[in-house]
């Protein structure tokens, strides 16, 4: 069924873009899903352990659901299974009593760095032929309507 409600031109072309953007997430979660099957994770589990690895410092639930753009619970759920599996720990924060902070176990790091290097080649071939101007453009796109909607 189309959509009744009419869109101007760049409306309708934000609207192609989303659901465009919801299909290629879904296929980015399948994908990173079954390069983290092996170590006994899912894309969702990977992402909190990259950021982590991304802000280069332990964080609370609440700093990983923010830069995940995630709720606060799920990421909670998320992060007690990896203390529980032995991937991150836990340690007090001195900030903040209640919410301690997270980081990688040893274990916890050698399976990023397994994914991150598995990562690394799938990315060069699904971005193999796009010349790198294409992807800073959509980059750029993608991050100017993200801050868009954080404004809102």
């Amino acid at each position: 069924m189309k959509n009744a409600t009419p869109h101007s031109r760049v409306g309708g072309l934000f609207t192609e873009l989303v659901l465009e953007t919801f299909r290629f997430n879904g296929r980015l979660i399948a994908a990173g899903d079954a390069m983290s099957a092996p170590l006994e994770l899912t894309s969702a589990r990977w992402q909190v352990l990259g950021a982590i690895v991304l802000e280069g410092q332990s964080l609370t639930v609440a700093d990983i659901a923010r830069r995940m753009g995630l709720k606060r619970q799920s990421v909670q759920r998320l992060a007690d299974a990896l203390v529980e599996e032995g991937l991150l720990l836990r340690e007090d924060n001195p900030a903040h009593r209640r919410a301690p902070l997270h980081r990688l176990s040893k274990t916890g790091e050698r399976a990023y760095h397994t994914l991150d290097e598995q990562q690394a080649a799938w990315a060069a071939e699904c971005a193999r032929g796009i010349p790198a101007q294409r992807l800073a453009d959509a980059l750029e796109l993608l991050r100017l309507l993200r801050r868009r909607l954080e404004e809102e």
